[in-house]
């Protein structure tokens, strides 16, 4: 057991699993359309529980750092199934951040497997479209009604990890919500490569495998973290003076940089008053490969 302060950090793991992952930057006239065609892009991104795919932002890029000299937005999107992250890369960029105004698409990671999602994408341009290069990079021009829109032929496909967490415990949802914003904001200041894929960064109905009660569930509220049933179940985790509980789930692009995230964010959330305890959810690490300890985790920040 490790204590920082008064909040205790259980000895456990958060469970993470190898998943296929894109990094595209997407750049626009002005920030405020760069992010956006981002935030259009990664919707309906939170969990491949029944979400076509997990997405999220990662970071802004100055205009000094990318391919246009214009504002960008790193976005990440991640499937199990390489097919599968094909397809979503062609529909979210094409339906999503191409419709946008002003917005240009790149590559933002490099690998030696790639998908051809730009040069799918060209065809919408109807005859028109036109090749052209942008210093090393090989782009289609697609006219559209405001000008061009400009993609990247090819975009890089490598293996993460996703399903990294933590789980924080505190006295009032008041100050476990502040906490955890804590953590959030803690995490997208000092890391680069990772994306917190639920909305604001923060998941409400943290879940576990199948269910109890109903066979065709694939998963199901994790009643051990509900302070509604500390009383109604045998194997509730929630202690006696904690009134809520919030989980954050962190997909990265090595398992390096997932073990730094959930570090800084335990450290950030255990500096709020009112915070108790420090956990992670996994399924007995009978599934995913990595197993994270908060402990170490901890030590590498």
């Amino acid at each position: 057991m490790t204590f920082l302060g008064s909040v205790e950090v259980e000895d456990t793991f958060a469970e993470a699993f190898p998943a296929n992952f894109s990094r595209i930057l997407i750049t626009a006239a002005t920030e405020k359309w760069a992010l956006t065609a981002a935030e259009a892009t990664v919707g309906f991104g939170t969990t491949i529980i029944m979400c076509p795919a997990e997405a999220g932002i990662e970071r802004p890029v100055p205009p000094n750092e990318t391919p246009d000299h214009r504002p960008g937005v790193i976005i990440q999107i991640w499937h199990p199934d390489q097919t599968k992250l094909e397809a979503q890369l062609l529909t979210r960029l094409s339906q999503c951040a191409m419709t946008c105004p002003t917005t240009a698409i790149f590559n933002a990671l490099e690998s030696p497997t790639k998908t051809d999602t730009g040069a799918k994408i060209r065809f919408f341009g109807d005859g028109f479209q036109r090749q052209d290069k942008l210093g090393d990079r090989t782009v289609w021009r697609i006219p559209v009604m405001e000008g061009e829109f400009t993609i990247e032929e090819t975009f890089g496909i490598s293996k993460g990890v996703s399903g990294g967490n933590i789980i924080i415990l505190g006295t009032t949802q008041e100050k476990t919500l502040r906490a955890t914003e804590a953590a959030v904001d803690a995490i997208k200041k000092s890391m680069d490569g990772v994306i917190l894929i639920f909305p604001g960064g923060i998941c409400r109905c943290g879940s576990k495998l199948d269910s109890l009660k109903y066979k065709f569930l694939h998963a199901s509220t994790n009643h051990r973290f509900c302070p509604t049933l500390r009383e109604k179940t045998q194997d509730s985790a929630v202690p006696s003076d904690v009134q809520a509980v919030y989980e954050i789930v962190i997909n990265g692009i090595d398992l390096n940089h997932v073990q730094k995230a959930m570090g800084v964010g335990i450290k950030a959330a255990s500096k709020i008053e009112g915070i108790r305890k420090i956990s992670a959810g996994n399924y007995g690490g009978n599934l995913g490969p990595y197993k994270i300890y908060l402990n170490e985790a901890i030590k590498l920040t």
